[in-house]
């Protein structure tokens, strides 16, 4: 297991490091040099860096360039729900520094502290391996973390102001189906069934709480020292008031377990197949026995989930699409929407 791949910055992705280092030595005593920055490989959405000083890592996040969902990407969002929740949710970097000046370095950004550890990519890196007991213990860690954080009182966190109360899942239906048509392409299916599906099955609101929306092992940052302990949720860029099912039905969409069908196995991007891992229906029931909360609408939730993955994908594909980013990784992302409307569908029996 090894931290995530740092590497050079993509030179569509660069910002003046001297400028950076004047405006951030200025709120941060003892940073006398400029530092080295590197690029996070991981993450298809907002950029993250890392800059490595002497004597500490810090990390810097910005939106990308191009044309963006009005609402994402908000750098003092991101930076003001950690800022809040890390009080009440162990979890949370601690933030050290936002600018809101495009002067800097040519958008808004922030920078958090790094936390020390280890995240699991796709596979896990040669010469290591998890026990089967181990690979259990660490994907039911893995969603007590999530069940944790929806336990945490938005009001004690000072959090109301982020979400928008009832009607959650009315809104997320409406508002993924709209930016899904907003950002479709002449190569993928028109998801016309799936949202009229969803649109005709949505449950009320279980409850309101803070969710993360985003809620992957590639988003979690394990102790160095192999135990298996979660020591950082990391990319809360997503993060507001809803529904936690809707959470969870995000989360496994996902979850890609040994016995799915090859296209969906070749998605995967989080070692959840590996034996020993719960599987998606083990973990509905697992947070359902700790919560209390009934799956007797489970299989909305799992569609809407594999469908907001497929817009968020399409989203990313647009940009590529029309020549927004020059990242290869988003090349083929067509193909995985096309399936994913397949996917939906069978799991909502239009199949």
């Amino acid at each position: 297991m090894s931290a995530p791949e740092a590497t050079a910055v993509r030179a569509e992705d660069a910002f003046d490091v001297a400028a950076l280092h004047t405006w951030l030595a200025e709120r941060v005593p003892g940073l006398s040099e400029p530092p080295e920055v590197r690029q996070f490989s991981g993450g298809a959405s907002n950029l993250t860096y890392l800059l490595r000083y002497p004597d500490r890592d810090l990390i810097l996040r910005r939106p990308p360039s191009g044309t963006k969902a009005a609402s994402a990407h908000d750098m003092g969002r991101e930076f003001l729900v950690q800022e809040r929740l890390r009080p009440h949710y162990r979890y949370v970097p601690r933030m050290v520094a936002r600018c809101a000046d495009p002067d800097v370095i040519g958008s808004d950004f922030y920078v958090m502290e790094r936390v020390a550890g280890t995240i699991l990519r796709g596979d896990l890196p040669e010469g290591t391996s998890l026990s089967p007991d181990q690979a259990k213990r660490l994907s039911t860690t893995a969603f007590d973390c999530l069940i944790e954080l929806h336990q945490v009182d938005p009001e004690a966190a000072g959090l109301t102001g982020i979400g928008k109360g009832a009607g959650y899942v009315g809104r997320q239906v409406a508002g993924w189906s709209r930016r899904f048509v907003n950002a479709r392409t002449d190569n993928v299916s028109d998801f016309a069934a799936v949202m009229a599906w969803l649109d005709a099955n949505q449950p009320a609101d279980v409850a309101t709480t803070v969710i993360h929306n985003d809620f992957r092992l590639d988003n979690l940052v394990l102790d160095p020292s192999g135990s298996g302990t979660i020591v950082g949720v990391l990319d809360w860029e997503m993060a507001t008031l809803g529904d936690p099912l809707m959470d969870l039905g995000g989360a496994l969409a996902y979850w890609v377990q040994a016995d799915d069908d090859e296209v969906m196995r070749a998605s995967r991007r989080q070692p959840s197949h590996l034996p020993g891992m719960l599987t998606r229906a083990q973990i509905v029931e697992h947070y359902c026995a700790r919560t209390g909360r009934s799956a007797e609408n489970w299989p909305f939730y799992e569609v809407f989930g594999l469908f907001r993955l497929a817009v968020i994908a399409q989203q990313i594909y647009y940009r590529y699409h029309h020549g927004q980013t020059t990242n290869p990784a988003f090349k083929d992302f067509w193909k995985m929407i096309n399936y994913l409307d397949f996917r939906c569908r069978k799991v909502a029996g239009l199949e």
